[in-house]
């Protein structure tokens, strides 16, 4: 019998951020609508660097929760343990940024030392509007039943050679913003590695799951089944 799921949400919790907080209850929403446990962690960043492969193999997910971040270099180094893992991945918020770095600098796109990405559009610390437009057919069908308004602190903007190259082999753009940059991306050739630069867990709600967070869930059920079969 399937024991409950195991999801690390790696970052440095503080109950006084919403974007913390609505985390934990968009897990328990995906708990319930799923009919599923859900037991999840909060890791610190200082703690997740020091991880094993086999302490990887200890949890069915990993999301990378929203910042502000103790130390950006250890979630830098984190999300690169995380590429070749297999384990599914969602990052939300400010964690978005950083995703996109890890790949500049692992595949080396940035020999010029320009600015690819620029600084954080959202003034100061409050919450802009987000309007989503699906890209791909699967998540044209996530949004089909919820709403395209979406709340985030941050966004980013990408020149537009680096989102051609990046495109090209290596991330699948899911869904544009309505000032038309990629709002969220996930990786090629990984059943679930899934960034949104805006934060669903906030628009989630017990009645109204959020989509983006429900599919986590379910790739994370997907892992286990197929570790249990394996173990079996």
């Amino acid at each position: 019998m399937a024991e409950g799921l195991k999801i690390a949400i790696i970052g440095d919790y503080n109950f006084t951020y919403n974007s913390h907080h609505a985390t934990n209850l968009a897990l328990d929403h995906a708990a319930h609508f799923l009919e599923t446990e859900i037991n999840y962690y909060w890791i610190k960043l200082n703690e997740a660097i020091k991880f094993r492969p086999q302490h990887f193999e200890e949890y069915d997910g990993f999301w990378i929760a929203p910042g502000p971040y103790t130390n950006e270099f250890f979630l830098n180094g984190f999300i690169r343990e995380l590429f070749n893992k297999g384990i599914p991945t969602l990052i939300t918020g400010d964690g978005y940024r950083v995703f996109l770095e890890v790949l500049i600098n692992l595949y080396q796109l940035n020999t010029k030392k320009e600015k690819l990405i620029s600084d954080n559009l959202v003034d100061g610390e409050q919450f802009e509007r987000i309007h989503i437009v699906p890209f791909s057919k699967e998540f044209g069908h996530l949004y089909e039943h919820h709403s395209k308004i979406e709340l985030s602190s941050t966004r980013y903007s990408m020149y537009p050679q680096l989102i051609e190259t990046l495109t090209e082999k290596l991330i699948d753009i899911e869904a544009y913003n309505q000032f038309e940059d990629p709002e969220i991306i996930s990786l090629k050739n990984h059943n679930f590695f899934v960034a949104t630069g805006f934060c669903p867990q906030i628009s989630s709600t017990r009645e109204i799951p959020h989509p983006i967070i429900y599919t986590f869930v379910k790739s994370c059920q997907a892992v286990q089944d197929a570790s249990l079969r394996r173990s079996g």
